[in-house]
């Protein structure tokens, strides 16, 4: 195999990571917990889970089914032409998935982090035993505990509009992790954060969790691609090949270091970048990973509000606007959620800009639910992780909406 160069580096990064076209295909990546709602406080072992979804055929929408180290459940979209057939057809899938789960006294439930188990590592396939050798005990939280929603977007039509998609995904992330918290316990005990997940996620290991963008440079004057390019160079090996077939975890020492050795080819690089979690991750698209789970029916509104803001130039000229005094309040975010007033009003903003935005595009039930969200909690200063009294009960209770949003939402449905 061919050894790397640095120049290969960046030019791959470029021409992979950020790859360039026309912006308005929509994917998105739903992570459930899998409970039995007789015992929620019970270990579900994925083989059973896979026994059970094997028995059910292929799934409508096309999703693919994998699992997390403590047997998350997860679906992934294909990409889709905008946010309402990327909700289309994960909703089909959804649905197929909890007949199936359903057959065998399953069910999902949707929270950023699991409220009542500790963590528990039931996935041990050679990536995740080096994963935890890597992290120890300090990550089982993140592996095991941890769900969220991800949307992808494309990066961009030229260099100047990836520039401008880049640093907006970067400065809506607080605004984001606020409006959806939904992780407000741990192991059965408040832990004083509304989402818990994502203070886990970027306190874990700094070099691959944190934003690749912090706010040092002024925005439009770093190359996306060479800024991801620095991250990854500097960001420890996880994992790297013994030369004998099988892989050595947290070797000690930098992709950069590695590569000044002249050790490293191009397929070792790609499985390196899929070892870094950051908030908002290219991969020939940008992959916005900073949202907790949320439960039936509100999980496709970060997909809908995240498009809208991204892909509408209107709704994308007021959301940069409104986000801009709270780009960098991850923390806050994390702990406060939308009781932070600049984070309440940057989305309050960014909520209706949203909902214009998918109105213009007669996308009349994403609408409606993102309009239905706003109400229920951006206006009034709160998120999911509001609600939570008992971990337990908010576990297997799913949301009740209005009649006639739920008979729109039927929308959603059809393939």
């Amino acid at each position: 195999m061919t050894r790397l160069t640095i120049d290969a580096v960046y030019e791959y990064m470029d021409g992979v990571c950020f790859k360039k076209g026309p912006p308005g295909t929509v994917g998105v990546e739903t992570e459930w917990l899998v409970i039995d709602p007789g015992n929620p406080a019970g270990y579900v072992s994925p083989a059973r889970v896979r026994d059970l979804m094997s028995a059910g055929g292929s799934f409508p929408g096309g999703s693919l089914l994998t699992f997390e180290p403590g047997g998350q459940l997860e679906l992934s979209s294909r990409p889709r032409p905008g946010p309402e057939a990327a909700c289309r057809s994960m909703r089909a899938d959804l649905a197929h998935t909890r007949r199936q789960l359903a057959a065998g006294g399953l069910a999902l439930s949707g929270m950023g982090v699991d409220p009542h188990r500790t963590p528990l590592l039931q996935e041990t396939g050679e990536r995740y035993n080096c994963m935890f050798a890597y992290f120890g005990t300090k990550g089982l939280p993140m592996m095991c505990s941890t769900a969220s929603v991800q949307v992808c977007l494309d990066v961009g039509a030229d260099q100047a509009d990836a520039v401008r998609r880049w640093e907006m995904a970067h400065e809506l992330g607080p605004m984001l992790v606020a409006a959806f918290a939904n992780s407000p316990m741990q192991k059965g005990v408040r832990t004083g954060l509304r989402s818990t997940r994502q203070a886990i996620w970027a306190n874990l290991d700094p070099g691959r969790t944190l934003p690749v963008l912090d706010g040092s440079a002024a925005p439009g004057t770093d190359d996306p691609a060479a800024a991801w390019a620095r991250y990854a160079l500097d960001a420890r090996l996880m994992l790297m090949r013994d030369g004998r077939g099988g892989w050595t975890a947290n070797p000690g020492l930098t992709f950069r270091e590695w590569l000044d050795k002249g050790e490293p080819t191009l397929e070792d690089l790609g499985y390196h970048l899929s070892t870094l979690f950051p908030p908002v991750r290219p991969r020939g698209w940008l992959e916005l990973r900073m949202i907790d789970a949320l439960p039936d029916p509100y999980w496709p509104v970060p997909v809908a509000v995240a498009a809208a803001l991204l892909d509408d130039p209107v709704a994308a000229e007021v959301a940069r606007a409104a986000v801009a005094p709270c780009a960098e309040r991850w923390a806050e975010a994390c702990r406060d959620a939308l009781t932070d007033p600049a984070l309440a009003r940057a989305a309050r903003s960014c909520f209706a800009a949203a909902h214009a935005a998918l109105l213009r595009r007669e996308a009349t039930p994403l609408a409606r639910l993102v309009a239905d969200y706003a109400e229920r909690y951006v206006e009034r200063g709160r998120c999911p992780a509001d609600d939570v009294a008992d971990p337990l009960g908010h576990f297997v209770k799913p949301v009740q909406l209005p009649e006639p949003i739920e008979e729109e939402l039927s929308w959603l449905s059809r393939n």
